[in-house]
């Protein structure tokens, strides 16, 4: 079970991501609204806003994406919750990870709910034509947080194995002194 102290750190990650997201959407509106977008680093990196109905990568479910994708999120972050809370104590990266992915699912949820136009996205990275498909704070959150969480499963997974290998090689020298 993890401490308050962990569970603090969740809490505090997934409302500081929910908040910036919340605001940097909100000047996104407000001042991309009738442009073309603006240049913050050439054609590297600009703003643009859009509105994206559907999930990741521009994925569309047909009419109903947006209450698919907002169930989708409701379960997500239920179990991400849950997570935390049977987390390993002292677990701190974990605990960050996946406040990180909460506040992120949370953030585009958040969208889902205010409006049917979807989720507002605002950053557009590439070089030419070449460009990535436009995201947000909370979609960085949950990459983040995403990236973090396998870290930290393969952490443990390398842990666990070390110690299998350590209880072999100790059975192994116990079986050999009780050889005749």
């Amino acid at each position: 079970m993890p401490s308050a102290a962990d569970r603090r750190l969740f809490w505090a990650a997934a409302a500081a991501v929910v908040g910036l997201d919340f605001a940097t959407k909100l000047v996104a509106e407000a001042r991309l609204l009738r442009t073309a977008g603006l240049e913050v680093m050439g054609n590297w990196i600009q703003l643009r806003l859009v509105y994206n109905p559907g999930a990741a990568f521009g994925l569309h479910v047909g009419p109903y994406s947006r209450w698919v994708f907002f169930a989708i999120a409701i379960v997500a972050v239920a179990v991400l919750v849950r997570m935390s809370r049977t987390s390993p104590a002292g677990d701190r990266f974990r605990q960050l990870a996946l406040g990180l992915i909460t506040g992120g699912a949370a953030g585009n949820l958040i969208d889902r709910i205010r409006w049917e136009k979807g989720v507002v996205d605002f950053i557009d990275v590439g070089f030419r034509d070449m460009r990535w498909p436009t995201f947000n704070v909370a979609d960085m959150a949950v990459s983040t947080g995403a990236f973090l969480l396998a870290w930290v499963l393969w952490g443990d997974d390398r842990a666990e194995q070390r110690a299998r290998a350590a209880e072999a090689t100790s059975v192994a020298a116990a079986g050999s002194r009780d050889a005749p």
